[in-house]
């Protein structure tokens, strides 16, 4: 089985085994030994090639695979009880278990750190100079005190009161093609108008740009003439007849 990795994939000899393990879909406790220690071979000899001064770990497992190897491939021994000899393979899985779970355990460990590293702290503040401050008591007869308690609890009430019985309603804001047809009606009344007379009385401010949002639009439609003589002078709004609108 032809079998390729490169080095900075795996931090040890167990990671490595533990991936050869997986990958080929077996279960740590039916380890077929004979199959993971080829590719191991296989991989420790790609590493020597590669740098034999970072193999010393990988040769230590590698001479423990082949003992174990060998150990498979001798028929089995029948103690004196009738039981059959202990599994060769049993302290390996040992191992390889412990391996996995600090390795699960390190990678908790990592995710948290990356956690905290997203928590940004405030450095403790001196607040002893507000501990000389003097207490300060308000200074309210019982009998006051009785009765602006009973007024706030009075109001409290009569305020959920109003609210079981009424609803709150928002008054539903004008459209700009509502403003306009208003503006349009103005101008049937009136030919001449100066632009702050639209305004007057107008406090909301959504009303005032609406205003102008509609003006603006009455132009576009050449409905409307804007006159201004000079900066931030005087605006005058003049209504164009059906003829100017089509000489336009």
């Amino acid at each position: 089985m032809a079998y390729k990795v490169k080095l900075d994939v795996f931090e040890g000899p167990f990671d490595l085994l533990v991936y050869l393990i997986e990958n080929a879909e077996m279960s740590v406790y039916d380890i077929r030994i004979s199959q993971i220690t080829n590719q191991y071979l296989d991989y420790v000899e790609r590493l020597r090639q590669t740098d034999p001064g970072l193999g010393g770990e990988f040769m230590v497992l590698a001479a423990t695979l082949i003992e174990i190897k060998s150990k498979m491939l001798l028929p089995r021994i029948q103690t004196e009880g009738g039981g059959a000899e202990e599994d060769p393979r049993k302290e390996l899985v040992q191992k390889l278990l412990e391996y996995k779970r600090f390795k699960k355990a390190a990678a908790l460990l990592e995710e948290r750190e990356e956690a905290m590293r997203q928590v940004f702290t405030k450095p403790r503040e001196d607040l002893s100079v507000y501990e000389k401050e003097p207490d300060y008591y308000l200074n309210l007869e019982l009998g006051r005190f009785v009765k602006a308690f009973n007024d706030f609890l009075r109001k409290k009430k009569t305020l959920e009161d109003v609210h079981k019985h009424y609803d709150r309603v928002e008054r539903q804001r004008m459209t700009v093609e509502t403003r306009i047809e208003q503006l349009k009606s103005l101008f049937r009344r009136k030919k001449r108008l100066k632009f702050r007379e639209l305004l007057e009385g107008e406090t909301s401010r959504y009303n005032l740009v609406l205003t102008f949002l509609s003006l603006l639009e009455l132009m576009k439609e050449k409905s409307v003439r804007v006159r201004q003589n000079a900066a931030f002078g005087e605006i005058t709004l003049t209504v164009r007849d059906a003829g100017e609108k089509k000489g336009a």
